[in-house]
């Protein structure tokens, strides 16, 4: 298991949602693209019915994509910057004390 432990009810969704919030902003965005341009559908013109299917599927792909490597900008963050600055500080009051 990971350095966080869960708690033994707890779903994978919720796990992956605490390790990455991310994920489901990811998840809601592209259920609501779809759902917009599902709706978009009736007023599309002259546009072809598959070039418009195309169209909502980049979109989604795309909040997706956004969101994960949001997700991974977010994760290094916590753990190359945020980590030795803890233990940077941790070291210093170790010191402090010492003295």
């Amino acid at each position: 298991m990971t350095a966080v432990e869960y708690e033994e009810n707890e779903s994978k969704l919720m796990r992956k949602a605490k390790e990455n919030p991310f994920v489901p902003a990811g998840i809601l965005g592209c259920f609501a693209i779809v759902a917009y341009r599902l709706m978009k559908m009736k007023n599309r013109g002259d546009t072809k019915m598959s070039v418009h299917l195309i169209h909502m599927r980049v979109a989604a792909q795309g909040f997706v994509v956004g969101a994960m490597t949001l997700g991974v900008v977010y994760s290094m963050y916590k753990e190359y910057v945020l980590q030795p600055a803890a233990a940077q500080k941790a070291l210093e009051q170790k010191t402090a004390l010492e003295k």
